[in-house]
Order: structure tokens, then C-alpha cells, then sequence
């Protein structure tokens, strides 16, 4: 048997909405008509896709596999569609990259749009670098076509190019003594009492800073846990803490302008940021074209980080 598109289109719209009736509804078709759809989908696997309650539906383990791989499949199947359609034309589609959050790569967003704006005008940039939202994750479902992650190992189902690494460093906005440090590089140790406003426990960066605050053996005094990067240079401004931040962040967000940044040492604190797309999937050629404007973005970003850093 056949797997019939169509199934797998209403497999996906009733797993979304939770329901077989709002699915129908969405899709302009008879509710016993999807049930049939479904049930032969169940025929065809073996398995039972989703579990009906007075409440709705949900998918069951066997029926989140599936919808996993038919999100795949349909994606690339609209891609299809539109390279057969456009093939004498330019690059053309929709395009989606994540980016993390308190991180060097938040500064791409613009260069990006304005590279593929000048080279492939046809092609829809779509951003996202919302907290809250686990990347890889995206890309593997196939609702993104890669994002730009901080990851230290291989995450199942992507494959993980490494672009760069970025050391974290102390900020210290207006309102905090200028001399409580001194010059030269800061030792962890010398922020045992020192209020600190940090991502959330959930962010990569968090789980550095706290494992670097472990091997020197001291804890934080965190006074906020902020997932916004506007709330967190707003807090840094007004003297509610200081923050640990990349050098970008902390030299290119609005709100900490005249903050003072200090090198972090003993331990220092090192970060691996990299390209995440999916694997096996292949990737469109307009997902190919941008992803290759955001390697020659990242490499222009790091020659300019690298000369920023020779000032300090």
C-alpha cells in the first residue's frame, strides 16, 4: 500500500489542533472522512497513531514517530512543488533559521536578511531566536531548516557543524563601583558575593556559568533569571547586578552602552556555538543557498569579534 499524501497532510492537522473535529473544520472536510483516513493509516502501520478522550486526541508513541517523519516528508514535498515550478527561475521559498539566544550569533539576523536580499531576492528569510523554544529540536521535526545552537555534543537526528567558540565575560553596568575589580582580568572567585542577573537555568549558557562557579567552588548570588536580553541590559544598567555575557552581547545591545566589560579567568568561561541542520534530510536548494550566506556572515562576524577583543 501507497501511503496517500493527503492522509499524512490530515495525520499532522489533527495532531496539531488536538482534535479530529477542528482538524476538519481547517481542512474543509467531513469529519468521518478523516476517522477513515486515519484508520487506514493504522491499518497500514500495525499500530495504533492516537488515542481519542472526551477531551480530544493525542498522538501515541508509534503516532509521534510518524508525525515526525510526515512533517519531513511534506515539507519536502512542498519544496518539491515549488523548485518544479520555479525551475527556470531563481531561488525562491521560505527559508527558517534559529538562533540562540544571549549569544554572539544575535547579531546575524540583519547581515543575514541583507545578504540574501541582495543575492536571492526570491527567497523569504524567517527568524527566530525566541527563548523558550529548544532549536535542535525544531530542525529536527523539520520546522526549521537549521539553527545556529550553542552544543557541546552531537544531538540525535542533526548534524552539527562547528563554527566557533566565544568566551563569556563579566559586565558591569554604570551604577557599579568602577574600581570593585581593579584592572586586568577578573578570578571567579572574586564574584562570591557579587548580585548577578543570568539567563534562565534551562539556557546553555546558565549551565556553563554554573558549572564554571562549581570547579571554583563558590556559589553565585543570583538575584534574576532573565530570559529577555533587553530585560537583562536594562537590569545591568540600573545596578541590580552584574551579567556574563559573550563580548558581542555585551558591546552590541542597546541598554548597555558605557557598560564596563572584564575578562574572566580561573576558570574561564568557553562556549561552542554551531551550524545545526538536519540529518538525513537533505536540505532544499534555497535552505542550501542561505546556509551558505551564513557560513560567509559568521566568518566576516569573527574576524570583526577577534579585532574587538585585541582591544581589551
Amino acid at each position: 500500500m501507497i501511503i496517500d499524501f493527503r492522509k499524512l497532510q490530515s495525520f499532522v492537522k489533527i495532531v496539531d489542533a488536538g482534535s479530529i473535529s477542528r482538524a476538519a473544520g481547517l481542512l474543509n472536510t467531513a469529519q468521518p472522512a478523516l476517522s477513515q483516513q486515519i484508520a487506514a493509516l493504522e491499518q497500514h502501520f500495525g499500530q495504533q497513531l492516537l488515542i481519542r478522550s472526551n477531551s480530544g486526541v493525542s498522538a501515541t508513541q508509534a503516532g509521534l514517530v510518524l508525525y515526525r517523519h510526515a512533517q519531513f516528508m511534506l515539507k519536502h514535498l512542498e519544496q518539491v512543488t515549488l523548485d518544479v515550478s520555479r525551475a527556470s527561475e531563481a531561488l525562491a521559498g521560505h527559508v527558517s533559521i534559529g538562533l540562540a539566544t544571549y549569544s554572539t550569533t544575535s547579531t546575524l539576523s540583519l547581515p543575514i536578511i541583507q545578504e540574501v536580499r541582495r543575492l536571492h531576492p526570491g527567497i523569504t528569510i524567517h527568524i527566530n531566536d525566541s527563548f523558550g523554544q529548544i532549536l535542535s529540536e525544531l530542525v529536527m521535526s523539520g520546522r526549521m531548516d537549521m539553527a545556529v545552537i550553542y552544543a557541546s555534543q552531537p544531538i540525535k537526528g542533526t548534524h552539527l557543524q562547528p563554527l566557533f567558540s566565544e568566551e563569556l565575560f563579566l559586565v558591569t553596568g554604570p551604577a557599579f563601583p568602577a574600581d570593585h575589580f581593579g584592572p586586568g582580568p577578573v578570578e571567579l572567585r572574586h564574584l562570591a558575593e557579587v548580585p548577578l542577573v543570568l539567563p534562565g537555568r534551562g539556557h546553555f549558557l546558565r549551565k556553563l556559568i554554573d558549572e564554571a562557579f562549581g570547579r571554583a567552588r563558590i556559589t553565585p548570588e543570583v538575584v534574576a533569571e532573565i530570559e529577555s536580553v533587553a530585560a537583562l541590559a536594562a537590569a545591568v544598567r540600573s545596578g541590580i547586578g552584574a551579567s556574563i555575557l559573550p563580548m558581542s552581547v555585551a558591546s552590541g545591545t542597546a541598554g548597555l552602552e558605557g557598560a564596563r566589560i572584564h575578562q574572566l579567568v580561573k576558570p574561564a568561561i568557553q562556549a561552542n556555538v554551531s551550524l545545526c541542520t538536519p540529518d538525513p534530510t537533505p536540505m532544499s536548494e534555497p535552505a542550501l543557498a542561505v546556509k551558505a550566506v551564513l557560513l560567509k556572515v559568521v566568518a566576516e562576524l569573527m574576524e570583526q569579534t577577534h579585532a574587538g577583543l585585541s582591544a581589551i
